[in-house]
C-alpha cells in the first residue's frame, strides 16, 4: 500500500533556506571575477565542508577539528549572504574580497582532506569501562564466631557480723562504694574486706560497718 506523500514543513524550509544560500555564494563568487563553472562550484564547495565538518561531530563527538572547519564554512556562508544584501558593491568588489575568494579552494581542500583522513580512535584503543561488580556466592558458609563463655556472676560480699557500736558516715560510705565498684569492673570479684580496710584506712571495726552496709 502506497503511503501518501505530505509535505515537511521542516524539509521544505530547508531547501528554500540552502537554495537561497548557494545562490548568495555563486553571485559573490561571480562578482569577485569567478566565471562560469567555478562562480557555481563555490557554494557547493562552502555547503559540502559545512557538510562535512557537522557529521565529524555527529560521528566521532565534539573536536577542535571539526569546530574550526564548521565555524570557517559557516563564516563563509553568512558572510556570503551579507554581503549580497547591499552593504558590498559587487560591481566593484575590494580587493580583500577578491582575495578571499580566489583563497577559499585551497583552505577548502585542506579542511575537507583534513576531515577525511584525520585519525579517529579505533574501537580497540578505547579505554575499556571496568565492570560492574556483582555480588557473589561463597560456596563455604562464613565461620561463625565462638561462643563466648558466660560470666558467673559475682560472689556476694562475705557476711560479716555489723558492729552496732561503730556508725560510718555517709561520705565515707559513698567512697567505698565507689572503690568496691571499681575493683568489680577491674578484677570481676568483689572486693573483700581486707583490700576495702587498706584502700579506705580505716580500723577494723569501721571497715566492717562500712562493708556492712555495701550489702
Amino acid at each position: 500500500m502506497n503511503t501518501p506523500i505530505r509535505p515537511d514543513a521542516v524539509l521544505v524550509q530547508a531547501v528554500i533556506a540552502g537554495a537561497l544560500s548557494f545562490a548568495h555564494l555563486h553571485d559573490l563568487a561571480a562578482a569577485a571575477g569567478q566565471d562560469g563553472w567555478k562562480a557555481w562550484a563555490y557554494p557547493i564547495s562552502v555547503d559540502l565542508l559545512l557538510v562535512a565538518a557537522w557529521r565529524r561531530l555527529r560521528s566521532d563527538g565534539p573536536s577542535r577539528l571539526a569546530w574550526c572547519w564548521f565555524l570557517i564554512a559557516l563564516v563563509a556562508s553568512l558572510g556570503a549572504n551579507v554581503a549580497t544584501a547591499g552593504f558590498l558593491d559587487l560591481a566593484h568588489p575590494p580587493g580583500w574580497l577578491r582575495f578571499g575568494v580566489a583563497g577559499w579552494p585551497a583552505l577548502a581542500f585542506l579542511g575537507g582532506t583534513l576531515l577525511a583522513h584525520s585519525p579517529t580512535p579505533a574501537p580497540g584503543d578505547r579505554t575499556p569501562e571496568p565492570e560492574p561488580v556483582t555480588a557473589t556466592r561463597d560456596p563455604k558458609p562464613a565461620p561463625q564466631p565462638e561462643a563466648l563463655p558466660i560470666a558467673e556472676p559475682p560472689a556476694a560480699l562475705p557476711e560479716v557480723p555489723p558492729a552496732p557500736a561503730v556508725e560510718a558516715p555517709a561520705a565515707l560510705v559513698a567512697h567505698a562504694r565507689q572503690l568496691a565498684d571499681d575493683h568489680q569492673a577491674r578484677t570481676g570479684t568483689p572486693i573483700d574486706l581486707d583490700t576495702l580496710r587498706a584502700r579506705l584506712g580505716v580500723p577494723a571495726p569501721m571497715a566492717d560497718a562500712i562493708a556492712a552496709q555495701l550489702r
